[in-house]
């Protein structure tokens, strides 16, 4: 199952505000909004069973198509049945994009996201002391060495979305560029 059929329905407003409440629609499952949805970036929740997230109250669960991509790979995921069943979840998955690995092995790879970059402009060339910058983005993507075995990969927004796709994720997230705070 395929994440085609989204929709939104909104339940309730805020009044004289922009607040709403709503139901967001997947093939795996309905999504009260506002919700709780845990990180389970490696497609577990560590040191929590899918069942106990339930439990909790998770009403969906995101995991990192970055680490994903890397470990066990997507097509291993794919022939699995896709995320849900992969990782045993009876409900509705999320996926992020990988943009926030680019800013951590990259531009921001061993700092503190704060003023650290001063002056006009942006700063892709400053990388920490005594590190080596391990993702380079370019105009159209971002080339990366994975930190599990130093092989080379290249995202860019067309291959993060169908790396997601083929996870199987019912809400997959646009591959984004961070950037640091200033």
């Amino acid at each position: 199952m395929r994440g085609t059929d989204l929709t939104f329905t909104k339940v309730a407003d805020l009044p004289g505000r922009r607040g709403r409440a709503g139901v967001i629609h997947t093939p795996h499952g309905d999504i009260p909004t506002p919700a709780f949805i845990p990180v389970g970036t490696k497609a577990t929740v560590k040191t929590v069973l899918p069942e106990t997230m339930k439990e909790l109250g998770a009403a969906a669960i995101l995991s990192n198509a970055y680490h994903l991509y890397l470990q066990p790979g997507p097509e291993v995921i794919d022939q699995a049945g896709g995320l849900a069943r992969f990782m045993n979840w009876n409900g509705p998955t999320f996926t992020d994009s990988g943009g926030f690995q680019v800013l951590s092995l990259g531009s921001g790879y061993k700092k503190v996201l704060s003023g650290e970059f001063t002056g006009s402009g942006r700063a892709d060339h400053t990388v920490a002391a005594k590190k080596e910058r391990h993702a380079h983005v370019d105009d159209e993507g971002v080339t990366f060495r994975s930190h599990l075995d130093g092989s080379r990969h290249r995202f860019t927004p067309e291959v993060s979305m169908q790396i997601q796709h083929q996870l199987g994720a019912d809400i997959m997230m646009a591959f984004d560029e961070l950037t640091t705070l200033l």
